[in-house]
């Protein structure tokens, strides 16, 4: 299971990767995913952290193969930085830009931090693919499998191991936090009637890789006004918050998106 296949004209779509917002379309994680995984796997090193990663959402991605490519943007002690583009027929869909930052010792002291961390659902440790967990603080068990159980005006969570960028291929850990990371939108923008605002970005930002196989996302704020929404997210795993992350969106209204009235395609992005 995967949202994409390699093949020799690039990287063409499966069934997983197709958007709920137009089933011509790709939806954001597996965007999200394969420049992670392309920037990962160009420019990496075991002795650094992907620290942030910001992707830039600003043109549909069509159901067709796409291919990317990376650029170095500079080489330094302690930072890296490279850009990649998502190209279909020639043309820039989608950007991102990654920065490495290299792993040293803490300065001392103490700092303030979150009190309440996001903790995960009591579940069986999940060493293969699963199907997300939805969470609300208006739900009565906190957590359930029922998108439409969730569907109120309270802080939301999600908590999933989740499937591949390429088919046949493990997702390494920083490429898992891009896919759950970009929920972040579901996350901050579901509401009482559904979700009506879609992304055009995607910014995470990591003090260390996520470890283990699962990642959760909760809610921290939403803010919106003219049809223009900010949302923010804690991503976390069984040992902790490891980073945040951030989305601006646009309104969708035409095309809101109800979990009560079964359209719960939208969840095809994070379900294997």
């Amino acid at each position: 299971m995967g949202y994409f296949e390699e093949t020799a004209r690039g990287f063409e779509p499966l069934p997983f990767a197709a958007s709920a917002w137009s089933p011509t379309m790709i939806n954001g994680p597996a965007v999200c995913g394969l420049l992670a995984r392309t920037l990962e796997r160009q420019h990496g090193s075991a002795g650094s952290v992907p620290a942030r990663l910001t992707v830039d959402l600003f043109r549909p991605v069509r159901a067709e193969p796409v291919t990317v490519v990376t650029e170095l943007v500079r080489e330094g002690r302690r930072i890296r930085v490279a850009d990649a583009a998502l190209m279909q027929g020639g043309v820039d869909v989608a950007r991102a830009t990654v920065i490495f930052l290299a792993r040293s010792v803490q300065p001392p002291g103490r700092l303030w931090t979150r009190a309440e961390a996001p903790r995960p659902p009591a579940v069986p440790v999940a060493t293969d693919p699963t199907h997300p967990l939805w969470g609300s603080d208006a739900h009565a068990e906190g957590w359930s499998s029922e998108m439409s159980e969730h569907q109120n005006d309270s802080r939301k969570r999600m908590w999933q191991a989740p499937i591949s960028v390429v088919e046949g291929e493990r997702p390494s850990p920083f490429v898992a936090a891009a896919v759950i990371g970009e929920t972040t939108s579901l996350m901050t923008n579901w509401g009482t009637e559904g979700v009506g605002f879609i992304n055009t970005d995607l910014t995470l930002a990591l003090a260390r890789l996520p470890a283990g196989y699962e990642i959760g996302v909760e809610a921290d704020n939403h803010l919106s006004a003219d049809g223009i929404a900010v949302g923010t997210a804690t991503l976390f795993d069984r040992s902790g918050p490891f980073g945040t992350s951030t989305v601006t969106a646009l309104s969708n209204a035409h095309r809101q998106v109800d979990f009560t009235n079964g359209h719960s395609h939208l969840a095809k992005s994070t379900t294997p």
